[in-house]
């Protein structure tokens, strides 16, 4: 179906090219699944194949790429609309129309199909993706969980022969992204469609996977093999992988159910053990790992004594009091799942009368008529991390960018460092918060990265180079001369976290901050943000990301239509949670475990 005969691409005046020796077939009615670090070239890949490369972006392509027999060179994107369909990365840079229920019809009305097929196709996708409540809202206004459903459906609903998808779940929570991979499956199980698609949350689609296209380096050509051989040498892997190595399992379970059934000598070894720190004794990426965790050859684990009770909680989903968290009808007896204690990334400053760094109290907002937050109580002191975890639509960003004062509270009150954000100037207000939001090129107008790092200086007041060591610490290999719009989306992310850490707010807020990242990127931002907690920085992050969750957060708040319905400690919350726990807590359970390096550090210790 798709052909790549000895292809590479050259960007402009690039020195080097992109990407180079790609020599492989997708067979028909396979699920393809392109992996590799964050600028190797997987966008590159993937736009080569519905003809943005080169007709749209530019630069030389060598070689041939050939889908359902039609050639890249020859064939326009729009001649080639009808054979395959295409997700970016960006899903507001793919909608031409205003509402859900016209981006759906869109491209059948330009392929010429009939009415009656038109409207039978679109309440089929609005079905499949959960946006039926949605159709006649305008896209604008949606989350931008809900803009990538409604981007994969306005290709769904042409049904072409083959898919190219570039992050399809990065912005998904837990169960919409296994209702989109589960439209996927059957879409190539019965239809026979081919898809390719790049992701970096491999936790989510490896074990889907047919075959997996390995790019290990800028340029380096691809490995293809299947899913199990690849992920034994790739440098990025998901958690469950990362604990077959370091248990040393053969085969690699790619799924949680493979990795149970191989884990139970591994559960014998931790019985009585007590979590340590979460990322004590190894440097992995949130949730995965970069090879930095070494297999051990672990004895028999020691006592390390009982593990800490969870704090008791009941009727969780009854509305809960805005001004204290706690249930509004009383507290209850009620027991979690015997999870410990949340480990603790950096010691958490005891309370203290210090005035905190963000506080909601009874706080309602509305976006045009609908209620997006409903009488939300939250405190956050300096020296916390707080993860804001929830569907898509929960109000997570709303909360966020409330706090920045982009929304005047409906009822309630909230205030930042003290300053009331909806009254307060923007420059004052930088003193005491700053976002990165979901599209970081919000934040991007300079041409070069260079020219990117020093407005972020200047408008900071801080010393020059501030922000280019931040962009160096995160993105080592990415040069002065480099024109945002020419990086990754991961990329992207992290020069805008750079920007606005350069200010050093005392309350940094991050809306899916690992969005577009691979594991090692992932293990260089939770570092930098324990550092920046050790240093009394209170962070707040909302993610659809469970194991950076488990792997940073020392609490975790969940959110449902606008309303916190969960709020203590990360181990409790995430572990009680089939949606919201980490591969290595479903792998382990009922022991509390929630990340690889916490089982790398015990092994050490008892070995």
């Amino acid at each position: 179906m798709i052909r790549f005969d000895q292809v590479s691409v050259t960007y402009g005046d690039a020195a080097e090219p992109a990407v180079q020796g790609v020599d492989l077939t997708v067979p028909e009615g396979e699920l393809c699944l392109l992996v590799g670090p964050s600028g190797v070239g997987k966008s590159t890949v993937l736009n080569a194949v519905c003809g943005l490369v080169p007709h749209f972006t530019g630069g030389t392509l060598r070689g041939r790429v050939t889908v359902a027999g039609r050639d890249t060179r020859t064939h326009k994107p729009r001649e080639l609309a009808d054979v395959v369909g295409t997700v970016g990365q960006d899903p507001l840079a793919h909608f031409v129309t205003d509402t859900v229920e016209d981006e759906l019809a869109y491209g059948m009305e330009s392929l010429g199909l009939a009415p009656d097929v038109m409207r039978r196709r679109v309440e089929e996708t609005l079905d499949l993706l959960g946006l039926a409540d949605l159709r006649d809202r305008a896209i604008t206004t949606l989350s931008g969980g809900q803009q990538q459903r409604v981007a994969i459906g306005s290709v769904l609903t042409t049904h072409p022969k083959a898919l190219v998808l570039d992050e399809p779940t990065s912005a998904l929570d837990p169960a919409a992204a296994e209702e989109v991979l589960a439209v996927l499956q059957r879409l190539v199980h019965d239809l026979g469609t081919t898809v390719l698609l790049a992701e970096h949350r491999l936790e989510r689609v490896v074990q889907y996977a047919d075959q997996v296209i390995l790019l290990p380096a800028p340029g380096a050509p691809p490995v293809v093999g299947a899913p199990a051989d690849i992920m034994a040498v790739s440098p990025v892997h998901p958690p469950v992988v990362a604990l077959g190595r370091l248990a040393h399992w053969s085969p690699l379970p790619l799924s949680v159910r493979d990795a149970r059934r191989k884990a139970t000598s591994l559960r014998e070894r931790l019985a009585g053990v007590e979590p340590g720190g979460t990322g004590a004794g190894g440097s992995s990426g949130a949730g995965g790992s970069s090879g930095a965790v070494a297999p051990v050859d672990a004895g028999g684990a020691g006592d390390a004594g009982a593990a800490t009770a969870p704090r008791k909680r009941s009727g969780w989903w009854r509305r809960r009091d805005s001004r204290t968290g706690s249930d509004a009808r009383g507290g209850g007896a009620g027991t979690g799942t015997g999870a410990a204690s949340a480990p603790e990334p950096t010691p958490l400053p005891a309370a203290s009368g210090a005035q905190p760094a963000a506080e909601a109290v009874g706080l309602s907002v509305r976006r045009g008529r609908t209620d997006a937050l409903h009488r939300v109580g939250l405190t956050v002191r300096a020296g916390e991390t707080v993860a804001l975890m929830g569907r898509n639509g929960a109000g997570k960003s709303t909360l966020l960018t409330t706090l920045v004062g982009m929304h005047e509270p409906a009822a309630g009150s909230v205030r930042v460092g003290g300053a009331v954000p909806h009254r307060t100037a923007p420059r004052t207000l930088l003193r005491h918060v700053g976002l990165v939001p979901q599209e970081p090129r919000d934040l991007l107008y300079a041409d070069t990265v260079a020219a990117e790092c020093a407005a972020a200086d200047h408008d900071a007041d801080a010393a020059p180079g501030t922000c280019r060591d931040l962009v160096t610490r995160l993105l080592p290999d990415v040069q002065d001369g480099t024109h945002p719009r020419d990086l990754s989306e991961g990329q992207r992310l992290a020069l805008a976290l750079a920007v606005v850490l350069t200010a050093r707010p005392p309350l940094l807020l991050l809306d899916e901050p690992t969005r577009g990242l691979d594991y090692a990127a992932k293990g260089r931002l939770v570092a930098l943000l324990r550092g920046l907690a050790a240093e009394g920085h209170a962070i707040v992050l909302a993610t659809h990301d469970v194991e950076l969750a488990a792997e940073l957060a020392h609490r975790v708040v969940i959110l449902a239509d606008g309303e916190v319905v969960a709020d203590g400690p990360t181990a409790e919350v995430v572990v009680s949670s089939p949606a919201f726990a980490p591969q290595v807590s479903k792998v382990l359970a009922p022991l509390p475990w929630l990340t690889v390096p916490q089982v790398a550090h015990a092994l050490e210790a008892t070995a």
